[in-house]
Order: structure tokens, then C-alpha cells, then sequence
């Protein structure tokens, strides 16, 4: 009988032949060993489901599934997640990467402490060519609810998060930042999220990506703010927070990657 993975890694993917396979790399490369991996070919129209199989083939950890017809990134996920088999959920979008000891690290932490029912990390950036940029978005040690509105430093592909609450608040639909409100769900309701402040997530930024738009990304991040019950006057006030934080740190992101 199979042991069940302590950690299943949920990756969801759409016309990703060109990252794929690096983002995999990162998994395999990975100090820590008791994991699954489970690929969601969302409808790809390119050969990003054959190099799926492809991967699945070179390690039994690996388990691809095809949504016939794209279903989106949040439905994607949660299918992922209704057929993990670990205690814990990682998420790795097909175009990021982790270092080496980023499960190692998350793992370590859990044990130390028994309260953290998330745990995410600080990221580094490159560019859609894989050029790095010297900008480190720095995390804190905890975030409560509140804060939280603030800015989301939750970045979804550092996050272990206890798979009960997957369960418990699953992704909503593709129009708001889905993740984002299920972190927010976690801590409204008594979740405690703590942070590791090292870049063991490297974030691809791409203009077609849902943060690369940064107009599409505003108008999700509000919807948030709606979704989670907040009125409007509160709303434009945390947007307005958003908008500035978020503003710096791209500009901080993109101006080191021009110097480099």
C-alpha cells in the first residue's frame, strides 16, 4: 500500500510547455522527499499535457490530471486539491519556482510550531526571460485579518497550508485574486499565518499573467475587499493602500531588473 505524502503540491497549468518543466525541476530538486505532485493540465492548446506525462512517467510522485475544457485556475486547484492525499497543500504556479528548502524550511517551521495553520515566504522576482531581479519582498513573522487587507504578501505559490482548510474555504471564481480571499477566509475565522522572511519562492512576472495586468489586478483586488463583506468606503480605503504598496514594490522590481 502506498504511503500517504505528508505534502501535496497542487500545480495548475495552462499553455505552459515553455516553464513546465522547470517548475518541476524546483519540486524534484526539493531537500524534503515526502511529497506528491499533482499537475492539472487546464485544456492547453499547446504541449504543455505531453510534457506532463511526460514528467509523470520519470517519477511515480507525479499525477496529471486533464480538464477536458478550460475550467480556469481556481476550479483548477480545487480539483488538485479534492484528490491530494497529504495532510498539507503547497501550490506552485507552472511558471514559478521554489529553491531547494523551501518545503524543508515550511516543514521545520510546522513542527515547531503547532499553531501555524498557513505558512508562506518571502519571494524574489525574474522577468518572463528568467532575468532575476535584486528586489526581495520581505515578509513579516505573522499577519493578522486586518493587515492583511493592507497588501496580500501571501504570494499563493509559497504558501503550506493545512489541507482541511482547503476543503473548508475553497478557490472562488477567476474574477477577484481567489487566493487572497480564501488567506483572508483562514484569518477571519481564527487561522494564524506565519510568515518566513526568505526568498524561497522565485515569482515569474508576466504581462499576460493576472498580476502583470495591472488594471485587470486592481479591479481583482477589489473585489476582494467586496466579496469579504467590506462596504464601499472601507474598500476604497484599503484599495488606496493597495494601490501604493503595490506600486513601489513593482517599480522596485522592475527598475533592479533594468540595472542588472
Amino acid at each position: 500500500m502506498q504511503e500517504t505524502p505528508f505534502i501535496s503540491i497542487i500545480m495548475p497549468a495552462f499553455d505552459a510547455e515553455k516553464t513546465i518543466r522547470d517548475s518541476v525541476q524546483s519540486v524534484l530538486d526539493q531537500t524534503y522527499r515526502d511529497w506528491e505532485l499533482l499537475i492539472i493540465d487546464d485544456g492547453s492548446s499547446d504541449g504543455t499535457g505531453r510534457a506532463a506525462e511526460s514528467l509523470a512517467e520519470s517519477d511515480p510522485r507525479i499525477r496529471v490530471f486533464t480538464n477536458r475544457v478550460n475550467q480556469g485556475v481556481s476550479e483548477s486547484r480545487n480539483i488538485g486539491i479534492r484528490n491530494a492525499r497529504g495532510e498539507w497543500i503547497a501550490f506552485l504556479d507552472s511558471d514559478d519556482l521554489w529553491t531547494s528548502v523551501k518545503l524543508q524550511e515550511q516543514v521545520e517551521f510546522v513542527g515547531n510550531d503547532p499553531s501555524a495553520d498557513l505558512v508562506f515566504t518571502g519571494s524574489a522576482f525574474m522577468n518572463g526571460r528568467g532575468e532575476r531581479a535584486e528586489y526581495i519582498l520581505k515578509v513579516p513573522q505573522t499577519v493578522s485579518y486586518r493587515e492583511l487587507f493592507r497588501q496580500n504578501i501571501i504570494s499563493c505559490s509559497s504558501v503550506l497550508v493545512r489541507k482541511e482548510l482547503m476543503l473548508r474555504y475553497p478557490m472562488g471564481h477567476d474574477g477577484m485574486h481567489e487566493d487572497y480571499a480564501v488567506w483572508l477566509q483562514i484569518l477571519r475565522d481564527g487561522g494564524c499565518a506565519r510568515g518566513i522572511d526568505e526568498p524561497l519562492l522565485i515569482y515569474r512576472l508576466s504581462a499576460g499573467s493576472k498580476s502583470g495586468d495591472k488594471k485587470r489586478a486592481a479591479l481583482m483586488t477589489y473585489r476582494v475587499y467586496r466579496f469579504m463583506g467590506l462596504g464601499p468606503i472601507r474598500s476604497l480605503y484599503y484599495f488606496a493602500c493597495y494601490c501604493f504598496r503595490s506600486m513601489k514594490k513593482y517599480y522596485n522590481i522592475r527598475r533592479t531588473i533594468e540595472e542588472n
